[in-house]
């Protein structure tokens, strides 16, 4: 199998975000994603088993760059408040700006089997410590309160965007996403801060 890297690998994902966004994923089949990516469908098995390797490795690359981005963006915030808006606002926006990858991650991922559940794990916990080293910081400098469960408090505010945007999708994406930040930031520090 060849390496997940390359044109033809990232035209392949991109083409099955399109593909599975109009479709749905179980009726996207492999075949159409190969014409979409404007490759030959046996090019497609070169760096993928099936198509749960397709969604698995799209989430994965697709979500881990956004890791990676805003684990770099959040680090140079000066202030735990930034630090926080930094991580609202960056969900937000990057569903926002892409329809069809909120679509497959706000509604196709949430019908896969266990097994794609499992392949997209390790991404997801990524994900999620970042979230529990903005709260843990905001914590230690005083800013955030001490008596905060670390896990319940990312829950609640990953669940919040993640219903958001779910909100959003079902909607057909017909209001600004983005909109939603200072609210969503200002609802958490409310909650979050300890006394002045």
């Amino acid at each position: 199998m060849a390496k997940k890297t390359g044109e033809k690998y990232q035209a392949i994902i991109d083409a099955a975000v399109r593909v599975i966004a109009k479709q749905g994923y179980y009726s996207a089949q492999v075949s159409k994603i190969a014409k979409e990516a404007k490759v030959a469908d046996g090019t497609i098995y070169l760096y993928f088993e099936n198509k749960d390797d397709i969604l698995i490795s799209l989430f994965n690359e697709k979500m881990g760059q956004f890791v990676e981005t805003n684990r770099k963006r959040i680090s140079e915030a000066t202030t735990i408040e930034q630090k926080l808006y930094v991580l609202i606002h960056a969900h937000l926006s990057q569903l926002s700006k892409d329809h069809d990858l909120a679509k497959v991650t706000q509604i196709e991922l949430r019908q896969s089997s266990p097994f794609i559940s499992e392949g997209i794990g390790n991404v997801m916990k990524q994900y999620f410590n970042l979230i529990d080293e903005v709260i843990v910081e905001g914590m230690e400098q005083g800013v955030f309160r001490s008596d905060l469960e670390v896990r319940i408090t990312r829950k609640m505010i990953f669940g919040t965007l993640d219903e958001v945007t779910t909100s959003w999708v079902m909607k057909e994406c017909k209001y600004d996403l983005v909109s939603y930040v200072d609210s969503i930031h200002n609802l958490f520090l409310l909650g979050m801060k300890g006394k002045e």
